[in-house]
């Protein structure tokens, strides 16, 4: 058979070459080759501002964006040289993107409560507010095109790297009403409160990640003569020839 020929395995699964598979490996490597520079500089400035304003959804916002810019790396490194094709690296990335949630969740978590028992009330951050309102803007952008290539490709680990940004955009939403509240009305109690959301909405992630809910079914291998299974969720099978 040759690399250009394409195979379906089963009913209901995708048929996809070689080629294709390699064309959108590259778009996903460039898409967290952007989610990575914008996570840096989100991450800086949320960490900066928050720190400076007292703000525990700001740092836990920031927080969020180094656990992502990590996942980003891992996507990088899946879908470089020979790991394009692997089914080991597929299966490690998803894992790493995962564990990242939960490196999240027990710090936002704790530094939330202690906020509210001790009514620790941030500053304004003009700097925050902007920031947050840039990432309701971007990330929905990255995380549905992201979100569109793991359907195809059947990448669990591409999608958990979707959902990450995707969660970053809710969680900038509720960081902006948190911060506006803040401002306009001296809200405070707002901040902790999002920042046990991002707490309580990571590891939800972190779980579904694991699980690799979303893509379960993916074998997008040449040697992987394993015909998936099941296609209950919503991302397609796939399997190279």
């Amino acid at each position: 058979m040759s690399a250009a020929t394409p195979l379906t395995v089963q009913e209901g699964a995708a048929t996809i070459t070689r080629e294709r598979y390699q064309h959108l490996a590259a778009r996903a490597r460039l898409l967290s080759w952007l989610s990575l520079g914008w996570m840096t500089v989100e991450g800086a400035v949320a960490i900066t501002a928050g720190i400076l304003a007292g703000s525990i959804a700001l740092v836990g916002f920031g927080l969020d964006s180094v656990v992502e810019g990590l996942a980003s790396v891992v996507i990088i490194w899946r879908f470089t040289g020979h790991r394009v094709f692997s089914h080991a690296a597929e299966e490690r990335a998803q894992k790493l993107v995962a564990a990242q949630f939960f490196l999240l969740a027990p710090y936002v978590g704790f530094e939330s409560i202690r906020a509210l028992v001790g009514s620790e009330h941030p500053e304004v951050s003009p700097v925050g507010i902007a920031l947050a309102a840039g990432s309701v803007v971007i990330m929905p952008m990255l995380g549905l095109a992201k979100a569109r290539l793991a359907d195809e490709m059947g990448s669990a680990a591409t999608r958990g790297e979707g959902h990450q940004n995707l969660l970053c955009a809710y969680l900038a939403g509720a960081l902006l009403v948190g911060l506006v509240a803040n401002a306009a009305v001296g809200a405070w109690w707002l901040d902790a409160v999002v920042g046990l959301i991002i707490a309580a909405v990571a590891v939800r992630e972190g779980v579904e990640s694991w699980r690799g809910e979303g893509c379960a079914c993916a074998s997008p291998l040449p040697d992987f003569d394993r015909a998936p299974t099941s296609c209950a969720d919503d991302c397609q099978g796939t399997r190279l020839p």
